[in-house]
């Protein structure tokens, strides 16, 4: 089963790492080459992708409408389903990346007993996705106090927002719960389905893994074991300024965090997770729907030689008169 073979392989990759944080040179390899080799790919990775996207052509406009397009003035047109002009585009593409909004009008047919094809909306799974992206987005941005110094007044404010219930030292974050229910839904949605569970490939799985792993050796190292965050910042902002050194005072469970969250970045522009940029750069979301209004020529076409019916026709007159087919001038 795909999920049992990437729960191995995210399993394997901590114990490795927690393994290997007991060895002084393999500290270093995790700690030091592991990260950059780790930003190499994710870039490398992510602008190809991007490139690749950019120069594919694309002459026409084929965005997805669900609504009317605009042409006369008495016929109301539909702004956000079928937007004629660059802000309405914005809107359209803002709504979607921040509100997920065609997943919210998701509708799922499944066939039931009779046979009877039923229809269903599927807002538990838009507010499963909402939860998760979110609070990733801010456990990401959270993380950022790591990197820079003085840590942004913005990035401070996030962090006291997020864990002001205060109801423990340290204080339980609003986003680890988030986060960690989002992984929980989404791994459970497709190992419930049966026709999701067989459609699932390991890549849909391990994706999945990395970030739960990430997710429980933060926690591990936020409220079970004692981890030094000053030699971690130390250690987050030699490696931003090139001047790299293994924390001392780090535990197993960082070097498995760490190594969890290194292999995620590696991974993440050959896997589905790039679909984040992926939705900025959609032909079928980004263009404006004004076929109607503009006329869109090919510009990758090239002049050829082309002959009319009639100069056919003329060539090949006799053959046609002989066949017996008609002719228009005779």
């Amino acid at each position: 089963m795909p999920f049992w073979a990437a729960l191995g392989a995210v399993a394997a990759l901590a114990a490795a790492a927690m393994a290997a944080a007991a060895v002084p040179a393999m500290r270093a390899v995790i700690g030091i080459w592991l990260p950059y080799v780790a930003l190499v790919l994710f870039f490398g990775g992510l602008g190809r992708r991007v490139w690749l996207w950019a120069r594919t052509p694309v002459p026409f406009r084929i965005p997805t409408t669900a609504g009317q397009q605009r042409s006369f003035e008495w016929i109301v047109p539909g702004r956000l389903e079928s937007p004629w002009s660059a802000p309405w585009v914005a809107l359209r593409v803002a709504l979607e990346v921040l509100l997920f909004r065609s997943l919210f009008r998701n509708v799922r047919s499944e066939l039931r007993p009779g046979p009877r094809l039923t229809f269903a909306e599927a807002r538990w799974l838009w507010l499963g996705a909402m939860v998760f992206h979110w609070s990733l987005a801010i456990v990401l941005l959270r993380h950022l106090r790591f990197f820079v110094e003085p840590v942004p007044a913005l990035i401070a404010a996030l962090g006291r927002a997020d864990g002001f219930f205060e109801s423990s030292v340290p204080a339980v974050l609003l986003t680890d719960i988030g986060l960690t229910a989002g992984v929980a839904f989404l791994l459970a949605r497709r190992l419930r389905d049966p026709l999701l569970r067989y459609l699932s490939l390991f890549a849909d799985h391990f994706a999945l893994l990395l970030i739960g792993g990430s997710v429980v050796t933060g926690l591990l190292m936020r409220h079970v074991t004692k981890t030094d965050l000053p030699a971690v910042k130390a250690f987050a902002l030699g490696l931003v300024t090139f001047a790299p050194s293994v924390p001392g005072g780090a535990g197993p469970v960082f070097f498995a965090h760490l190594a969890l969250a290194t292999v995620l970045l590696a991974y993440f522009p050959f896997s589905k997770l790039v679909h984040a940029p992926g939705a900025l750069l959609s032909p079928t979301r980004t263009l404006a729907n004004d076929s109607r209004a503009r006329r869109h020529v090919n510009p990758w076409n090239r002049p050829v030689p082309v002959r009319g019916y009639a100069e056919w026709e003329d060539e090949f007159r006799e053959k046609i008169r002989a066949a017996g087919l008609p002719l228009e001038r005779d």
